[in-house]
């Protein structure tokens, strides 16, 4: 294809995936409001806990309907994934090769549900978090979140865990490129745990460590899985590299 063409096919890509969105956004328009409802339970279950009152607010006449946009984009982008994803794969497939497209469609296969999962993983220690931060404002004193801050301080945290979930299937896909061994991926584990650990305490400051082992043990598991599929395709391209020089040894 010339550059004219590929400029064609990429405007078209985008087009599709910019539809999609916007659909999804009408869905996720009308679901705004139980996302919002679910948002704010943290912080009413922690002024009931403590006594104090703490609430969120809006300081501009439209901020309950900017935020209730962003929060229906954010929907929209989850729900219109699987469209976009395929987007990308559809321009990008026509440039690869055969065991370049099997690992392409292995890394999304995997990585989307464990994005998916590591944002499940955040939504559950995110109350902790919430409790804890509240929890330095002084007895009998009104916390009054901003309502924007407080949405883009959530999405920030889902997205951290999300994407510290997916950080494993990196390791695989290094492995399968021939870039990274699966000894290299075990060798250092001592340094993965001692990274997870640190990126768990740093997202997740919570009085208790619950909140922390409750991403870390995940995560450490998620890490030895992938040298364990490593492994595997270690063995397999081993045995392979052994019969192919055998066939062309002389007997």
């Amino acid at each position: 294809m010339s550059l004219a063409a590929h400029l064609l096919e990429l405007r078209k890509r985008i087009v599709i995936s910019v539809v999609a969105i916007l659909v999804a956004a009408i869905v996720g328009f009308w679901a705004s409001d139980w996302v919002f409802y679910a948002l704010q339970q943290p912080i009413i279950a922690v002024a009931e806990s403590s006594g104090r009152e703490a609430a969120l607010n809006f300081e501009t006449v439209a901020g309950a309907f900017d935020l209730r946009i962003q929060i229906a984009l954010t929907i929209a982008v989850v729900i219109a994934a699987p469209i976009w994803l395929y987007q990308i794969w559809a321009f990008l497939t026509p440039g690869l090769m055969k065991n370049e497209r099997r690992y392409i469609v292995g890394f999304l296969g995997s990585a989307v549900p464990l994005f998916l999962l590591g944002c499940y993983a955040g939504w559950l220690v995110m109350p902790h978090i919430v409790e804890l931060m509240i929890g330095f404002a002084p007895a009998g004193s009104i916390s009054n979140l901003g309502a924007r801050y407080y949405y883009d301080f959530i999405l920030k945290l889902l997205l951290a865990t999300g994407i510290a979930f997916v950080l494993p299937v990196f390791l695989v896909l290094l492995n399968f490129a021939g870039i990274l061994s699966a000894l290299a991926i075990i060798k250092g584990w001592r340094i993965a745990i001692l990274a997870i650990v640190l990126f768990t305490a740093i997202a997740t400051p919570a009085a208790d460590v619950v909140s922390m082992f409750l991403l870390a043990i995940p995560m450490v598991v998620l890490y030895f899985l992938a040298a364990g599929v490593a492994f595997l395709n270690d063995r397999r391209r081993a045995k392979r590299d052994q019969s192919v020089l055998e066939s062309v040894l002389p007997s």
